[in-house]
């Protein structure tokens, strides 16, 4: 089955145990009980039988898919997501898309809300990826002796059997981008410790959800830390934008 599933491929109505079967396929780790959490925050609405039982089309399907991608791939929070398949629903989607497509998967920049957090680098999923040190520092740009200073500095680590993975690629290729404006591992220390506080702070406000027993409490304790990290994003970016303009004089 393609990731773009048409409504051909799909009966009229299915149950949510078929909507799961469909999905998992694309998203392996999702459960029952996380489709009943998006359906309770609101991001899909499938239509109830008389004797209660849930009936999703092809369109909740889609949307579903939808949410699930944009956690995935971008960290997006929910409250984030559910912004723009608002604005996808009000018609603000791309120009020249198929309207035979599932109308939730058409994705508009244009949609997606100034103030969304800019989280692309984090990485919800597993690391998957296994790639040799010359490899790294092919696909992130960077020296061998760069990437030695960022290991001694704890910013990069290679994994147990000595590869390294998506997480590496993603610090990697940011601070290569940083060391086109002369910045390098030794200066970036700090990044790391903040990082590890943030960890420790958001621990604790999660640390009582995430011990809390059945899918739904582990799905509401994954979004309360993607919610945080981009929250996290957005106080630095605002707080780094504002020392600059004093710095700067700007007003």
């Amino acid at each position: 089955m393609t990731r773009a599933a048409t409504a051909e491929q799909y009966p009229s109505t299915l149950t949510i145990g078929d909507v799961l079967a469909h999905l998992k396929v694309d998203f392996p780790d999702l459960t029952i009980s996380k489709i009943r959490f998006l359906e309770t925050e609101g991001l899909v609405q499938p239509e109830r039988t008389p004797s209660g039982y849930r009936k999703f089309s092809t369109g909740d399907v889609a949307r579903l898919r939808y949410v699930l991608s944009q956690q995935r791939d971008h960290y997006l929070p929910l409250r984030v997501i559910k912004e723009q398949l608002d604005a996808i629903d009000r018609g603000l989607v791309p120009p020249g898309t198929s309207p035979d497509s599932p109308r939730a998967a058409h994705v508009a920049v244009a949609s997606i809300p100034d103030n969304a957090p800019t989280a692309e680098h984090f990485r919800p999923a597993p690391a998957a990826m296994r790639m040799s040190k010359d490899e790294l520092c092919n696909a992130a740009g960077l020296r061998a002796d760069q990437l030695g200073e960022l290991e001694q500095f704890g910013l990069v680590n290679a994994r147990p059997g000595g590869y390294y993975d998506d997480d590496a690629l993603a610090v990697a290729t940011i601070v290569a981008d940083l060391a086109r404006f002369g910045l390098e591992g030794r200066h970036l220390r700090a990044f790391r410790t903040a990082a590890e506080r943030e960890v420790g702070l958001f621990a604790q406000v999660v640390g009582p959800t995430g011990r809390q027993r059945g899918g739904e409490a582990k799905a509401r304790a994954e979004e309360t830390v993607r919610e945080l990290a981009a929250l996290s994003v957005r106080l630095h970016a605002a707080l780094v934008q504002i020392g600059l303009r004093e710095v700067t004089g700007g007003s």
